[in-house]
This record gives C-alpha cells, structure tokens and sequence, in this order.
C-alpha cells in the first residue's frame, strides 16, 4: 500500500497546502513526516486518532463503501466533504438512524441467517445531537460491565468498522463474537498482533483477551443517550 496517498488524502480533507502544515496538524516534525515517505510507512494509530472525523475506507482505498454500490471511487464524485453522509439517510423512507436489539447485532446486515438486515428495521430516530456524525446504527447497552461510563438501559450510537485494521486503540467498541456473543468493550492492543484486549470500565470485572478471528463485526460507539 502507497502511505503517501493516505498522506495525500488528509491534505486534501483538510486543505492543507503543504508538507509542513500536515505535520504540524499530525503533531509530529516535518523529518518524522519525510521519513514516512521515504520508508513508506505511517503510524496508523496516530492517523486514525488525528483523522477521526475522515472516512476511513475513502482514507485508506479512496473509495467509499455503499451498500447499494460497490468500490465507489472518490474521484468520481466532486466536492467530496471530510464526513459523507451516512447511507441510511438517503431516502425519505429511512430517515433517521436505526435501532437495533442487543441480541440481533450477531446477524447484523446477514439475510442468510436469523438475525437482522439493518435496511429493513423500522424503527429510527433523528438526533439533531447527531447530525454531521456518521453513525450506522443504535443499541441499547446491557449489564454494568462499562459502569461508569456507560449505564445499562444507555442508547449508544455506532460507526460500523468494515477491517480491524482501523481499530483505534482504547476506544469503546460493540463486537459479535463467535465465542461470546455481542459485547461492548474497550479495546485494547495485545502483545500477541492475533489477538486484542477486551477491557470493561468496572473494576470489578477483569480484561481478557480474544483472538481477532473471533471478531465478525465491529461498531466504534461514537454517541450516548441517557435517560436518568
């Protein structure tokens, strides 16, 4: 994979006009930056961190996922904005984001097994809180194993992660897991690269560690609603 398109790609979002500005907006010197080049090699971490509000699969393909087309080049659609529109507002129809039940989120968007086609659910809300985010989907949190930053009965708002690749590190997440089920943990990196580390926020439950192939789907939880 070329970095410098990456690289080219973050200047363009961010209308940065030269070398020296991308530096100064990753946070890092203008010899870290030239070393990048030369070695072809970015810190993904640090890209993901500082380019949050960039779509990823554009920023690293420069290509945008759409469920009703495939490879969509970025090219091909003029003044593209940092954050597209997320694909389910597209249509009077499905305005607004869908909420999902906990135990469908294994089946998400899979017609081939019991589980849940997210462009057939119903039930949407519209956030104004919201608007501007790209957020895929909504669900309601269970348990108290992310006590205190999130409360059972609490409505998270996610971002679908289409590769673990793009995991940024210490992040609260909503995976399906062959093994576990649904869970909503923050991640963290393992020293094992096959493996993550699944963290609750409630001290009285201990990390653990879970292959990356145990992982089917992955949200970045991106939003909270509370209800006191």
């Amino acid at each position: 994979m070329d970095k410098l398109l990456i690289l080219n790609r973050i200047k363009e979002c961010k209308n940065l006009s030269s070398d020296k500005e991308l530096a100064e907006f990753l946070g890092i010197t203008s010899q870290n930056l030239s070393n990048w080049k030369s070695r072809n090699t970015i810190d993904y971490d640090l890209i993901f961190t500082k380019c949050e509000g960039i779509d990823t699969n554009w920023l690293i393909s420069g290509k945008i996922f759409d469920s009703n087309r495939s490879d969509i080049n970025i090219n091909s659609l003029p003044n593209i904005v940092a954050e597209p529109t997320a694909k389910y507002y597209k249509s009077p129809i499905n305005q607004g984001i869908p909420m999902i039940p906990f135990e469908a989120f294994g089946g998400f968007g899979d017609t081939t097994i019991e589980g849940v086609n997210i462009e057939t659910i119903q039930e949407r809300y519209v956030i104004p809180l919201f608007q501007g985010i790209k957020i895929d989907f909504m669900i309601q949190v269970r348990g108290s194993s992310m006590y205190p930053k999130y409360n059972s009965g609490d409505v998270v708002a996610c971002r679908i992660i289409n590769e673990l690749m793009f995991i940024q590190w210490n992040k609260v997440y909503v995976i399906d897991t062959i093994s576990q089920g649904t869970l909503i943990k923050r991640l963290k990196k393992s020293n094992d690269v096959n493996n993550v580390i699944c963290k609750s926020d409630n001290k009285d439950y201990d990390e653990f560690e879970i292959p990356k192939s145990d992982i089917r789907t992955i949200a970045m939880v991106v939003g909270v609603i509370r209800i006191e």
